[in-house]
């Protein structure tokens, strides 16, 4: 019955790019600790490897780095590898944990010179927050009301040069002034299938496990471009691998255990299918904004914006348009609808 306990595990939590519950231990032993050693986003790296090599001859904090893109591309891991090419120490919070100047205040005047700040989420942060922020980022100073009312008075506290790493799948939502402090601006993308064979073929050498180049392929098509599935379904596949006696994970194996996980040849989840399949329905094929999308569906829109919709436009399943997301010719191939017909058995 063991394969049950396997197959049964949420198509949508495999496929999902944010991390689940009981990565948390396994992520740091495949976590990249150099530039050199981090794969993919080749002008992101290039140019962090000048940045970083420019404030160690100066012996200068790093500026602060703004780092976008879509869930489990690498933001967190280019974080730890930016303080450990620095030299220095580390420091991870989110922006929803910060909730008082304090929370803030707290970490700031413990950070020694040239650490780095990882703020995930950042455009979460409440605005008070936010604003804290300007002048320790600006002039690495950091002014503390203390007190309320007509006697409060304001003490400012100098900060040891620091750098912030800000992370966020949303930089639309950063305010200017926030986005105008970062001095270093860096988009990850969707990586390519061949850059994430290495991926898995690297994480594979950490696990000690054997894969074919062509296995390690299969998985890679079907990880919707990012690292972090990648690794995943590798783990999953090994398991499948593994209850059939195999002590190599070849294209066979790893083809069947997608299967049995669900995961189609495009990396396309059971939420990917529903909102094409409604959009192109119900929508007949668009342009249908977000919002109405995400109604039809009953799911929150910033799921949509967040982790769907990024993929199937990367992936050329759908365009966004002025009025509108529609639908592509490859959306209705995937799903063997005929464009300008009706197929409501699909529901």
């Amino acid at each position: 019955m063991r394969h049950n306990r396997v197959v049964n595990e949420s198509n949508r939590s495999v496929l999902s790019a944010s991390a689940l519950e009981g990565e948390a231990a396994v992520e740091p032993k495949l976590r990249p600790w150099k530039l050199d050693e981090y794969i993919g986003q080749t002008k992101v790296r290039s140019n962090l490897e000048v940045f970083i090599g420019a404030a160690r001859a100066r012996d200068e904090a790093l500026d602060h780095v703004l780092l976008t893109g879509p869930p489990g591309l690498g933001k967190t891991t280019l974080a730890h590898i930016v303080a450990h090419e620095m030299g220095v120490g580390l420091r991870i919070t989110a922006g929803p944990m910060l909730a008082r100047p304090g929370d803030l205040a707290a970490i700031l005047t413990n950070l020694q010179p040239r650490d780095v700040l990882f703020i995930d989420e950042i455009h979460r942060m409440p605005t008070i927050i936010e604003e804290v922020l300007y002048s320790a980022m600006e002039d690495f100073v950091l002014d503390v009301v203390i007190g309320e009312g007509p006697g409060a008075r304001t003490h400012r506290y100098d900060l040891k040069p620091f750098t912030l790493i800000g992370a966020t799948t949303r930089p639309g939502l950063l305010s200017q002034p926030l986005h105008g402090r970062f001095g270093i601006h860096h988009r990850l993308d969707f990586y390519d299938a061949e850059s994430l064979a290495m991926i898995i073929e690297r994480t594979a050498r950490i696990l000690s496990m054997s894969i074919e180049p062509e296995a390690a392929k299969e998985i890679a098509r079907r990880s919707r471009g990012t690292p972090r599935i990648a690794n995943r379904l590798l783990r999953r596949v090994r398991d499948f691998a593994q209850f059939e006696g195999k002590v190599e994970v070849d294209r066979q194996t790893a083809d069947e255990a997608l299967v049995k996980l669900e995961v189609d040849e495009y990396g396309l989840d059971e939420l990917d299918i529903r909102i094409l399949t409604v959009l192109i329905e119900k929508f007949a094929g668009g342009p249908a904004g977000v919002s109405s999308l995400a109604a039809s569906l009953g799911e929150d829109r910033g799921t949509l914006e967040d982790l769907y919709e990024p993929f199937l436009l990367q992936a050329g399943f759908l365009q966004r348009t002025p009025r509108g997301r529609v639908a592509t010719a490859r959306a209705y191939k995937r799903l063997g609808i005929v464009p300008g017909k009706s197929e409501s058995s699909l529901f």
